[in-house]
């Protein structure tokens, strides 16, 4: 049987046109590693990846090990995901000059075999492998976006703010307004690895939560 492929199963969720579109986002599980601060500068937010990669990868190479973790099935590790925002105020195109005070949670999402009992297990296999990677900060994340505005961003990161102007007004237009609160928050999906991508060409999924704009009467 083909290794399931988020990307292909949910073609809606992560090939997006570049004009916003309306998505209802069912519930995802994730690893994930919460941190704040640049993530251009931060040692926190370097050591991310690696950990989040080891574990992932561990995962699904389980299929080569004596004992398959519990109802095991291939995948495709999908891309990188991130959730955004400062204390007390959302993530919106106003705010990308405050990276030092940014809040995010990194992940990667997982099929849902991948349990907190599978999840410890993989981290003792990946520690042995990967001992000088920090694998404690890894925990598992339910997620559900519910309905959701989102668009593809095409270009370097620091010129988001004017995707999401763009993405702000198609909101409103069609009736919604924006409601970042608990884990629906600005998120990122980052397609494509941008240390190999020129800036112009990176490419980088933005979604807002939405609800029912109020009426005013």
């Amino acid at each position: 049987m083909a290794a399931l492929d988020f990307k292909k199963e949910s073609k809606e969720l992560y090939h997006p046109p570049t004009h916003p579109v309306l998505v209802d986002v069912p519930a995802m599980r994730f690893i994930a590693v919460k941190g704040s601060g640049d993530p251009n500068t931060s040692a926190e937010y370097a050591s991310v990846f690696p950990a989040l990669y080891a574990i992932a990868y561990t995962v699904k190479m389980s299929k080569t090990g004596k004992e398959p973790l519990r109802g095991y099935f291939d995948f495709v590790v999908p891309p990188p995901e991130g959730l955004w925002w400062l204390s007390g105020k959302p993530f919106d195109g106003t705010v990308s000059g405050r990276k030092d005070d940014f809040t995010w949670i990194m992940m990667l999402r997982m099929p849902d075999f991948v349990t907190n009992d599978v999840l410890e297990t993989v981290k003792a296999i990946a520690a042995r492998k990967k001992p000088d990677v920090d694998l404690t900060p890894v925990t598992l994340m339910d997620i559900t976006e519910g309905l959701c505005a989102q668009v593809m961003h095409i270009g370097p990161y620091d010129e988001e703010p004017r995707t999401i102007a763009v993405l702000d007004a198609f909101i409103l237009a069609n009736g919604y307004q924006t409601r970042m609160e608990g884990l629906r928050q600005h998120h990122e999906i980052y397609l494509g690895d941008p240390r190999k991508m020129q800036p112009d060409k990176m490419k980088t999924i933005i979604r807002h939560p939405v609800v029912p704009a109020q009426s005013p009467f």
